[in-house]
């Protein structure tokens, strides 16, 4: 029987950078994108310049970063505050309970993102006004989430 090697090795420095879901995040997709596929995960390095502040929003997927450096507060949707910097493991279950937003202080702040699909359609980022608690996405956002259909119905 001979078995094809589905490993994948790659150096990360190797991987463009692609612009983020707010002004001043970068994305490097390293698992889950269409030059290095997956079945079920999205790896990528987000970069966020200081300064950059991502409004509380949630995933219809399970979420897990890792600070790798720099250094943010991130906000719960009780807008409880949790310091975070290299080492901090953030674990954000699918669902508005598991909304965050992200305060990036001078230094930046570069985190190992995992996503827990490769769909488009359960990729997408819903905001979270926090004085009126509702919940909404902006139709460019569902677009490029490919959240307009979910499948033909004919």
């Amino acid at each position: 029987m001979d078995v094809k090697s589905t490993l994948q090795v790659f150096n990360q420095a190797e991987v463009r950078d692609q612009p983020g879901v707010v002004e001043g995040q970068t994305l490097r997709p390293l698992i889950g994108c269409p030059e290095h596929p997956s079945e079920r995960v999205r790896v990528s390095v987000a970069t966020f310049k200081a300064g950059t502040h991502e409004h509380l929003h949630w995933h219809a997927i399970e979420v897990f970063y890792y600070v790798m450096s720099g250094s943010a507060i991130v906000r719960d949707y009780h807008a409880k505050e949790y310091e975070v910097g290299p080492g901090t493991a953030i674990y954000a279950p699918a669902g508005l309970a598991g909304s965050h937003e992200w305060q990036v202080k001078e230094n930046g702040l570069q985190l190992l993102s995992i996503r827990a699909t490769t769909d488009g359609h359960r990729r997408m980022q819903f905001t979270v006004d926090r004085e009126t608690k509702r919940s909404y996405i902006e139709l460019d956002e569902l677009i490029t989430m490919d959240g307009v259909s979910f499948g033909s119905h004919y």
